[in-house]
């Protein structure tokens, strides 16, 4: 193992390099598919210099598509600005902001960044005569430096004298918003102070001081826009505290060109003395950057087609291993032939369980129809019960039990997806049956993978982004069903995440010594030890042992209570756990701690998932986490968390509470092959100790929902792929 040598401060990586080493998605998107026969792709409507639907500066009423995930960036007189933006529902819009102002002594700082979320509201839909309004909070957790409000309202025309589209925008803002050409003061409303650590709602601010209006107008024709608004910031700390830039005019002016479905350029001349340029990509999760590629499922062939002597119905075959044995050896090599695993099968004379392990498709519901399929071609004609269990690293998550004959019947009809959730049950798996057979080869199992890695860190002040990237060598032994032994070792070939500023906590540094860590080249990344089992009905447990990232190591227990066909389950967590060496070989340091949490997780409409920890986390504060986890059903998911403890916002530090947003992107959706494996990353707006818990390697609630009932039910049209 190298220790690396100091580094030369660099300055922000180019924004395209945030996308494509960030979020993995900038190189597909920013190319344009084929458009499947009779879909037409939604309108969405151009983003402003915030990132939000909007004009050049100021806001529109409008909201995108459902699902609509839009990363954008724009520049002008020194100040950047980073957007992530997304439509979390049908209504509500949500979106994070990085801004950079270059050195121009802008709040006694050199370079100045600033972190702020956003969140808008529609009170009303466009309608033939009325327009669309909508209601808006800007850098409402924030330090304050871009806070304001504002009430909007958009309509669209389309004047006969003019060809193409005109939309109009009209409203009135507060805090930023309303400090050019007031016209009227409700309360009083404080200012941005230097120093102050931000991330606290400041609701007694909103809708407070001065109110004042915007408004702008767009015309769009083809692939061409332009756009000139009225402007209500002031600029007053960059143009009046400092010298940023000089504000000229209250007057924006633009032109955006559409370069593809996904990706709008622009350029604009702003407040009468600068010129200013955009990017932005917009995609949707509900549409693939690529076809899924999936080889054309076998038909059912009904029974009657191909069983009409009677003798064939006979059930004196499952009284012989011989004939049993057979039959677990066609139906494996059928399963293989869809890229399934048959773990173990219990062969009785009307009643058939297969166990399965999916290592192939996203979905379960997938999975569980092509093995449906599978057991059909397969099984003497005398099953009539098929009851199919999916496994993940030996545990049986459900069991799915099915009618043949319903199988046979309803391939075909108008409303199989529905129909066939409708007469199928889902159960407990229970333990494996003693006369079960199993597929002796697949234990023990060793596997060895080398993949690529990515490790970003994102908002150091002095480079707001930092990567390392290098290259996994990762093996894993299974002695036997639901025991498992995995390591991982790291060779970093190129990074900058060791040349992060060194944490300043009140508490102890349980993750902002992060770049400590980063010194090294080639680490021990996981060795641990874990057995998996089911202690009861509804009841999944998992024990750990070892190193499980590189930052800690010690022993990990988990029970988990979640019944098949709720929405409910609970979920609780003890680990004691050991702060290892900087160098990540196998010592350790002098701090250790016993952590946990008890879960709720509970299943809403929309697969949105709320989920609720509390318990002791890594710095030994006491408190509780909620996170709120949209998943689509082709795999992508979106969400966003914060944690509250004992800490006071002075000993957190900067941002005052730990809070972020997570993604995931699957890697089938990318490449159009289907993949159970998918890139996350989580966005803090600074990582600080407060509120962190250990990365323990297997958790189960996120397999374990994957295969029961409200999760096949929202893919059940994947049943029949």
């Amino acid at each position: 193992m190298t220790r690396r040598s100091p580094r030369t401060p660099q300055r922000a990586a180019p924004f395209w390099m945030v996308l494509a080493l960030g979020s993995g998605l900038a190189a597909p998107l920013m190319a344009d598919t084929d458009t499947p026969q009779g879909f037409a792709w939604p309108e969405t409507p151009s983003l402003n210099f915030y990132g939000m639907p909007g004009l050049i500066d100021m806001p529109t009423a409008e909201m995108m598509p459902d699902a609509q995930f839009a990363p954008s960036v724009a520049s002008f007189a020194g100040i950047t600005r980073i957007n992530l933006l997304a439509q979390a529902l049908p209504g509500v819009m949500v979106g994070f902001r990085y801004t950079e102002t270059k050195d121009r002594n802008l709040f006694g700082f050199g370079d100045y960044y600033d972190r702020n979320f956003d969140v808008r509201f529609r009170l009303w839909d466009e309608g033939r005569y009325r327009p669309a309004v909508a209601v808006g909070l800007q850098d409402f957790a924030g330090t304050g430096i871009y806070s304001g409000e504002y009430l909007v309202a958009t309509k669209h025309l389309t004047p006969r004298s003019l060809p193409g589209r005109l939309k109009v925008t009209a409203g009135l803002g507060w805090g930023r918003l309303g400090s050019s050409g007031s016209i009227a003061t409700l309360g009083d409303r404080g200012s941005f102070t230097a120093g102050d650590t931000g991330g606290e709602l400041s609701t007694d601010q909103w809708f407070r001081g001065d109110v004042a209006p915007f408004a702008g107008v767009e015309w769009t024709y083809g692939k061409w826009g332009v756009k000139a608004e009225y402007s209500s910031d002031a600029y007053v700390q960059e143009t009046q505290q400092a010298s940023v830039f000089e504000r000229k005019s209250d007057f924006n002016f633009g032109v955006e060109y559409q370069a593809s479905r996904q990706l709008r350029l622009g350029a604009y001349y702003l407040y009468g003395s600068e010129f200013g340029i955009t990017a932005q990509i917009q995609t949707n999760p509900r549409h693939p950057a690529t076809r899924m590629q999936l080889p054309a499922p076998t038909p059912v062939v009904p029974r009657s087609v191909w069983a009409q002597d009677e003798a064939l119905w006979t059930e004196s075959w499952a009284g012989s291993r011989t004939a049993r044995v057979k039959t677990r050896d066609l139906l494996a090599e059928a399963l293989q032939q869809d890229g399934l695993i048959l773990e173990s099968v219990t062969l009785e004379g009307t009643r058939a369980e297969a166990r399965i392990r999916n290592t192939r498709y996203l979905s379960q519901s997938l999975a569980v129809g092509r093995t449906a399929r599978a057991m059909a071609r397969s099984l003497p004609p005398s099953v009539e019960t098929f009851r199919i269990v999916p496994t993940s690293g030996g545990l049986g998550l459900s069991a799915v039990e099915i009618r043949r004959s319903d199988l046979e019947a309803l391939e075909f009809s108008p409303e199989a997806a529905d129909a066939i959730w409708a007469v199928a049950a889902v159960k407990d798996a229970g333990p494996v049956a003693s006369e079960a057979l199993v597929s002796e080869e697949l234990y023990p199992a060793f596997s060895t993978s080398f993949t690529p890695y990515t490790s970003p860190s994102y908002f150091d002040p002095s480079v707001p982004f930092r990567i390392d990237f290098g290259v996994d060598l990762k093996a894993s032994y299974s002695p036997a069903p639901g025991w498992k032994f995995a390591g991982a070792l790291r060779q970093r070939v190129w990074g900058n995440v060791a040349d992060g500023r060194p944490g300043n906590s009140k508490l102890p540094a349980v993750r902002t010594d992060q770049h400590e860590y980063a010194q090294f080249d080639t680490t021990l990344e996981q060795l641990y030890g874990e057995r998996r089992w089911t202690p009861g009905r509804n009841l999944y447990a998992r024990a750990s042992v070892g190193y499980f990232e590189s930052m800690y190591g010690g022993l990990s227990g988990e029970l988990l209570w979640k019944p098949p066909n709720s929405r409910l389950g609970l979920g609780a967590e003890l680990n004691y756990v050991r702060q290892r060496d900087f160098n990540q070989r196998f010592g350790f340091r002098d701090y250790d701690v016993l952590t946990g949490h008890a879960s709720a997780y509970l299943e809403l409409p929309k697969n949105y998932l709320l989920q609720v920890d509390a318990g002791r986390y890594l710095a030994g504060d006491i408190g509780g986490t909620v996170s709120l986890t949209r998943t689509f059903n082709n795999g992508w998911q979106l969400g966003g968390f914060f944690t509250l403890t004992n800490v006071s916002a002075e000993d957190f530090g900067e941002g005052s509470f730990d809070k972020g947003i997570k993604l995931s992107i699957p890697l089938g959706w990318l490449l159009g092959q289907p993949s159970r494996n998918a890139y996350g990353l989580t966005i803090r707006p600074v990582q600080r100790d407060g509120g962190q818990r250990v990365s323990v390697p297997g958790r189960l609630y996120g397999q374990v929902r994957s295969a029961h009932r409200k999760s096949l039910q929202e893919q059940r049209a994947r049943f029949w792929e």
